[in-house]
């Protein structure tokens, strides 16, 4: 699938990632479903552990010098698909923590939030546009999509860290839980102020999930750009009171003609972050 053959909508689709990368210019920075309970803050217990601030989620969010092979840059300071999940609009509400985990925020209410992006390093830097994407002619948009599939040839996950009071790790796990088993036929998500650039998903699947921490879950969705199918992957993992969102997205895959080749989130990168929450 070329970048020809698309849509701004359907660029949209891959508008985080994107933007992403052309905002950071992958510059260094620092920073089957659950696993089972384990004998502090499991799955049937009520989570006693204080929720950890922005602070000290940032000592924890996994970064430089936590895994070889991998270049973090930071996730939250380029055009998004919406700058919080207040903007966000999803058609079925029961599917909104899937919505959030795809672009990159908490699934449920936190109260201490950050995150990341995870590139590998054989992704090498490369000339970056200034200019938004609504402000970039089509070949603008090409040069820069064929950019980045040569940088970023490597899959792009997006970490968070999200903490909470009381259960609210626990719920917001079932959240996430409930969404993957009741938004099988898909879902659309909307930002404020881009009703025409709605991200649709034709589908969601339970996939195997990491078995890290507490409880896990991992799903598939796909999309649907102009035709073309694009299949993101998501895990939502508990460690206590604190939840480790994964996204990853493989942009050569996303542009790659013919028949794309299976990818997931790295398993090493929820190992480092497990790690450094245990």
């Amino acid at each position: 699938m070329k970048r020809s053959a698309l849509s701004r909508p359907g660029v949209a689709m891959v508008a985080s990632a994107l933007s992403l990368a052309l905002a950071t210019g992958c510059s260094d920075s620092g920073s089957d479903s659950g696993s089972g309970d384990k004998a502090t803050g499991g799955k049937g217990a009520t989570a006693t552990v204080k929720a950890l601030s922005d602070a000290e989620l940032k000592k924890l969010i996994v970064g430089k010098g936590d895994l070889d092979g991998y270049r973090f840059a930071a996730a939250d300071k380029s055009e998004r698909f919406a700058s919080s999940k207040e903007e966000i609009t999803v058609v079925d509400e029961k599917c909104a923590p899937l919505a959030y985990v795809l672009t990159g925020f908490a699934p449920g209410d936190s109260t201490a939030y950050v995150n990341t992006m995870a590139t590998p390093v054989e992704a090498k830097p490369s000339a970056s546009s200034t200019k938004s994407m609504e402000d970039m002619t089509d070949k603008e948009l090409d040069d820069a999509l064929n950019s980045i599939t040569d940088t970023l040839g490597g899959t792009v996950t997006i970490v968070s860290l999200s903490s909470y009071e009381g259960d609210g790790a626990q719920k917001a796990m079932s959240s996430v839980s409930d969404a993957v088993k009741g938004c099988t036929g898909g879902f659309t998500a909307t930002a404020k102020g881009a009703k025409d650039d709605a991200q649709k998903f034709t589908k969601v699947e339970a996939e195997k999930a990491s078995g890290s921490g507490d409880e896990s879950v991992a799903f598939a969705v796909t999309g649907d750009a102009d035709g073309d199918k694009i299949v993101v992957h998501g895990e939502a993992v508990r460690h206590g009171s604190t939840v480790a969102t994964y996204y990853s997205m493989n942009l050569a895959v996303f542009l790659a003609e013919g028949k794309p080749k299976e990818y997931g989130i790295p398993a090493e990168l929820i190992k480092a972050q497990a790690g450094k929450l245990a």
